[in-house]
């Protein structure tokens, strides 16, 4: 592993010299920043957040890991609270706010984070049955099912992108299970974090650098090895 961190490194070293690489963040609160994501969505951190030692988009672990990296964030579309799939919180219609709706508003992107699941969870969403094509409106309101359609499309949408996933800590058992299963059908990378710092259930200051940390170690080999293909 660490050879391969070492040939990674050395390999973005020689393209950030050349050209920056092109990020796309698809999230839920965690990676929201006020000002930073598209008007109109949800936000919970911002310069005055409630309960939470974060406060600038600096200390956000999607900028850490830019700001480290030379990666440039083409789009950050995240939208607190919202879900994969159509089911939200009480048991509302999230579709206007789900992952799968805004999955085609990542501009172009050559690495795209996907990091959600979290609110599927805590609004109890329906998990549903694993299925892997000819998904129906019904089945858009179930985890599964809908998560699966997710990655599809996304793997449709940007051919040439790289696709990863990122797994909250402290998720259920069964969602974490169902995204691990998903993933792999799909041949998608699933980072699952471990121990992050939180406060009022996001992540703090020091979480935010341990999210940093943990997506960048696992993912730059796997965006070098990706990248050498082109």
């Amino acid at each position: 592993m660490k050879k391969s961190l070492t040939s990674a490194l050395a390999f973005f070293l020689a393209f950030s010299a050349a050209a920056q690489l092109r990020v796309s963040v698809l999230g839920d609160s965690y990676s929201t920043f006020e000002g930073f994501i598209p008007e109109g969505n949800e936000v919970w951190y911002s310069a005055n957040t409630n309960g939470n030692d974060v406060n600038s988009p600096e200390q956000t672990w999607w900028s850490i890991m830019a700001d480290r990296n030379g990666l440039i964030i083409d789009r950050n579309e995240s939208y607190s609270g919202a879900t994969v799939c159509f089911t939200g919180y009480r048991g509302e219609d999230y579709r206007d706010r789900s992952f799968n709706t805004r999955a085609d508003r990542l501009g172009n992107p050559e690495v795209i984070f996907v990091f959600g699941g979290t609110n599927d969870d805590w609004a109890k969403s329906p998990l549903g049955d694993y299925k892997y094509g000819d998904w129906t409106d019904k089945d858009m309101y179930s985890y599964r099912p809908a998560f699966a359609a997710l990655l599809s499309r996304l793997k449709n949408l940007y051919p040439d992108a790289l696709v990863v996933n990122i797994c909250n800590s402290d998720l259920r058992k069964d969602i974490t299970e169902s995204m691990d299963e998903i993933c792999r059908h799909y041949d998608v990378p699933n980072i699952r974090l471990k121990l992050i710092d939180k406060q009022r259930n996001h992540p703090s200051k020091s979480g935010m650098l341990q999210i940093a940390d943990q997506v960048w170690r696992q993912s730059a080999p796997l965006i070098y090895t990706h990248l050498k293909k082109k």
